[in-house]
């Protein structure tokens, strides 16, 4: 008897049919003689919806009052998909993330999970009962309600998977597995059978919607077997798996990109030790997370430009730290531009392959797209460029890198 975490995205509980149809799938499980624990998300468009309201009361709505409103979309979820499959015959019961002990810190809207208990999750299941747990949530020191960020059931899952040592983590979506590129940009992009940890990681990361990053985090660290499906029908998906000696290591694993992204640029910062740290301690101490950092070579009178991305969410309060300290320091201001894009490439195999990011930045060159910053680890190389360039260069990287369906 195996233990497998089943977790579904909004697409496929998006209304009370596609609830009935998830039932149906995890009672199957059941049946086949599995422990089942479900994890679902709002239905489509619910968090937005909820989102809407908020910003009708008010512009900037209070980080503690949305997690205890957006918590809601994943309580209804559960509940209903709780009752789906009771009427199928089989026991369940709901449970949100309080009722199972998911403890997160206090960083609302955003908060990271520090432990589980999940006594109730395994005294259900010994009782023949399927769980439902309401995604995306926990409690803090203050039994305040917290949530996990946008796409943090899957983190629920994988960490409850974690936690209970699950057998097998499923995380179901509307598309069947992981693919080289989206396919709705690039048509032929190929479905993988299989993708690295860390590939996943850098493709959650850098704008594939397919996984949340953190999901896979876990995963990782607790060698979480991970499967992306589809809930639509039975394709067997995409394993997120460990590195293996014996598996061929292709060059580039796939294309990202992400449209989530703003450049703030400060100008003429002096050039001194301790500038940069005085800036984005500032940044950090209000939540914000900036991703890519480029500073240019200093000028004759000891200044120079320097430029971060951040999320479009987190963007505006970021500018507004950054346009005060540029008064502070006394610097020549700050600009903002929204209309950029990170397109990035990934494979664990360009760690031994030479000429990876000249092949990049030809291909780009080619199309006439200017790189605006540019980012690289052992496994990725990610660039800005222009929003409206976007779709050009990830079409032409994809097919430059041969990615293409066999």
């Amino acid at each position: 008897m195996a233990l497998i975490v089943q977790k579904y995205g909004g697409t496929s509980v998006a209304n009370t049919e596609r609830i009935k149809a998830v039932a149906e799938r995890v009672v199957a499980t059941a049946r086949q003689g599995n422990k089942v624990i479900v994890v679902v998300s709002a239905m489509s468009g619910e968090t937005d919806k909820l989102v809407g309201f908020a910003h009708a009361i008010t512009e900037r709505p209070d980080e503690r009052e949305m997690d205890l409103l957006l918590s809601s979309g994943e309580r209804i979820t559960s509940a209903l998909t709780a009752m789906a499959i009771q009427n199928m015959g089989h026991g369940s019961m709901s449970f949100t993330g309080r009722q199972v002990g998911i403890r997160t810190d206090s960083s609302h809207t955003k908060a990271m999970i520090e432990s589980i208990e999940a006594g109730r999750l395994t005294a259900a299941l010994d009782e023949g009962k399927i769980p439902v747990v309401a995604g995306f949530q926990g409690i803090d020191e203050f039994s305040d309600v917290t949530t996990l960020g946008r796409g943090g059931s899957d983190t629920t899952a994988v960490a409850i998977a974690a936690a209970l040592k699950a057998d097998l983590c499923e995380i179901y979506t509307d598309v069947e597995g992981v693919y080289t590129a989206d396919p709705r940009i690039v048509p032929d992009a190929r479905k993988m059978d299989r993708v690295y940890y860390d590939e996943m990681l850098e493709m959650a990361s850098l704008g594939a919607k397919v996984l949340h990053g953190r999901s896979v985090e876990f995963a990782k660290k607790y060698n979480v077997p991970l499967v992306v499906r589809s809930s639509f029908n039975q394709a067997p998906g995409t394993l997120v798996t460990k590195e293996d000696g014996g598996m061929e290591k292709v060059v580039i694993t796939g294309i990202t990109h992400d449209k989530n992204q703003t450049r703030i640029t400060l100008k003429g910062v002096p050039d001194r030790p301790g500038i940069a740290a005085r800036i984005f301690n500032a940044i950090a101490k209000a939540n914000i997370n900036v991703d890519m950092i480029v500073q240019n070579i200093s000028s004759a009178d000891s200044a120079t430009d320097l430029s971060f991305t951040v999320s479009k969410a987190e963007a505006d309060r970021a500018f507004e730290i950054t346009q005060k300290i540029s008064e502070e320091l006394g610097s020549k201001g700050a600009s903002i531009n929204k209309e950029v894009a990170k397109v990035s490439i990934v494979g664990v195999g360009m760690q031994s392959h030479f000429g990876v990011a000249a092949q990049m930045f030809e291909t780009l060159s080619r199309e006439g797209i200017n790189i605006k910053m540019i980012s690289t680890s052992e496994i990725k190389i990610s660039c800005i460029v222009d929003v409206k360039h976007m779709e050009a260069a990830v079409k032409a990287l994809h097919e430059s890198f041969n990615l293409a369906k066999g």
